[in-house]
């Protein structure tokens, strides 16, 4: 996609709480590619909540038959 772009870790969490202060229901929902390590994904999962950003979920995507 032409709007992906590599970002720290800290810069995930600050754009995030800047989106939560204006629309706090607003959920983060985190899409990973097949090949990602699912320790990568808990990874930014546990940084989100130790940075109290809430509603965090998981985009899966059904497998093909």
């Amino acid at each position: 996609r032409s709007d992906e772009r590599r970002i720290s870790s800290a810069e995930l969490v600050t754009a995030l709480r800047e989106r939560q202060k204006r629309n706090p229901d607003q959920p983060v929902v985190i899409a990973a590619d097949k090949d990602v390590r699912y320790e990568a994904v808990l990874k930014v999962m546990d940084e989100l909540q130790r940075a109290n950003i809430s509603r965090v979920g998981l985009l899966v995507r059904p497998g093909t038959p």
